[in-house]
C-alpha cells in the first residue's frame, strides 16, 4: 500500500451529519484543517451556513481546500424523484462546479451501496453494472456518480467514489436512533420474515476506509466498495434493538403484507404531517437477499474493518444510556 497523504485543509458536505462529523474528528486528529457546510452554522467546526443549491453563499470557503467530501445527500426512501434529484444530482453538480472553480485537487464522493439495487441475487463488486429502478434515492445516487466520473474524465479533479455498506454507530439515526424509536412505539417491522440481508460497517472503520481512498493515489478515479465482512439477517441485527426497546421480539412478516402495510402506516403518518420512512421502498431495502465485496478496497488500498458487530453494539448500548435513550 502507498504512503497515505493527508490533506492540509478538509472541506465536508453537511459537515453536522453523523459520518461527516465522524471524518471531521478524525482529520482534526490527523492534523489537517476542516471545514464544510450545513443548515447550521457551527464555529467550533468551521461549519458555515449554506445550501447546496446555492454555492455563492459558501464558495469563498473552498479557498485553499485540498479535499473535498461530498457527504450531503437527502438520504430517504420516500422523498419525491424531483427533491431526491435536485439535492441528490443537481447540489452535486453544484458542489463539483465549485471545487473545481477554487481549484480543489481531490474530490471524494460518498455514494452509496444502495446503486446496486436490492434484488440482486450475489455479491456485488464495483464492475457491476448499475440498473435504475424506480427509487428515487437509489436513481439520484447512480446518476451522481455519472457527474463525478464524468469530472474526473475531463481531468478537471481527481474524484474517487465510496459506496458504504450500512453505517452504524453511536449517533446514527437511520440504523441505531430511529429503528428504536419505531421499535417503542409498536411501528418496527421487518419484510421478508426478518431474512432480508443487513451490511453492518461500524463508523470508525467507514472513515478509515474513506481517509484511504482519498489519501491514496491508487483511489484516485476508483470506486470502492465499503463493507466489512460481516453479513448477517436484519432480524440478528435488529434484535438489539429490540433487547434496548424492552421488547420480546422483532416483528418479522411476509413481504407481501410488509409492503402494503408499510405503505398504508407511512402514508397516514406523513398525512398527519410527521416524518416517515415507512414504505414500500424501505421494505424493498430491507429485504435484501445477497451483499457486497469488498475485495478491492483491500487489495488497492489495504482497507481492513477492525470492529465486529458484538464489540461496535455496545458501544452503541453505552451511548444509548449515555444519552438517555434507554435506561
Amino acid at each position: 500500500m502507498a504512503e497515505i497523504m493527508t490533506p492540509k485543509k478538509v472541506f465536508i458536505t453537511g459537515a453536522n451529519g453523523f459520518i461527516a462529523r465522524s471524518l471531521a474528528i478524525k482529520y482534526r486528529e490527523l492534523g489537517a484543517d476542516v471545514c464544510g457546510i450545513d443548515f447550521v452554522a457551527d464555529s467550533e467546526w468551521g461549519v458555515v451556513v449554506g445550501d447546496l443549491l446555492d454555492p455563492e453563499s459558501w464558495q469563498e470557503t473552498l479557498v485553499g481546500v485540498d479535499l473535498v467530501i461530498h457527504c450531503a445527500a437527502l438520504v430517504s426512501n420516500t422523498a419525491s424523484m424531483d427533491d431526491a434529484w435536485r439535492v441528490n444530482v443537481f447540489g452535486t453538480k453544484l458542489v463539483l462546479d465549485a471545487a473545481f472553480i477554487a481549484g480543489v485537487k481531490r474530490f471524494v464522493h460518498l455514494s452509496s451501496g444502495g446503486v446496486y439495487g436490492f434484488e440482486y441475487v450475489d455479491q456485488q463488486d464495483e464492475e457491476t453494472p448499475l440498473r435504475p429502478i424506480n427509487h428515487p434515492y437509489v436513481d439520484t445516487k447512480i446518476a451522481a456518480e455519472h457527474l463525478v466520473l464524468a469530472t474526473h474524465l475531463r481531468g478537471e479533479i481527481d474524484c474517487t467514489i465510496v459506496r458504504p455498506a450500512d453505517i452504524y454507530g453511536p449517533g446514527s439515526k437511520p440504523w441505531v436512533v430511529l429503528p428504536l424509536e419505531m421499535m417503542k412505539a409498536g411501528k418496527f417491522l421487518l419484510p421478508e420474515n426478518g431474512r432480508g440481508i443487513f451490511l453492518p460497517l461500524y463508523i470508525d472503520d467507514l472513515v478509515d476506509g474513506i481517509i484511504l481512498a482519498a489519501g491514496d493515489e491508487q483511489g484516485k478515479g476508483q470506486i470502492f466498495n465499503l463493507c466489512s465482512d460481516e453479513m448477517l439477517t436484519c432480524v440478528e441485527f435488529f434484535s438489539y434493538h429490540a433487547g434496548w426497546a424492552g421488547a420480546e421480539k422483532v416483528a418479522c412478516i411476509p413481504t407481501s403484507i410488509a409492503n402494503p402495510l408499510a405503505d398504508l402506516v407511512g402514508g397516514f403518518t406523513r398525512l398527519m404531517g410527521k416524518p416517515s420512512e415507512l414504505g414500500r421502498n424501505t421494505m424493498m431495502m430491507l429485504a435484501r437477499k445477497h451483499g457486497l465485496k469488498n475485495d478491492k478496497a483491500k487489495r488497492l488500498l489495504g482497507f481492513a474493518p477492525q470492529v465486529k458487530l458484538e464489540e461496535g453494539m455496545r458501544k452503541v448500548e453505552a451511548w444509548l444510556r449515555e444519552s438517555q435513550l434507554i435506561e
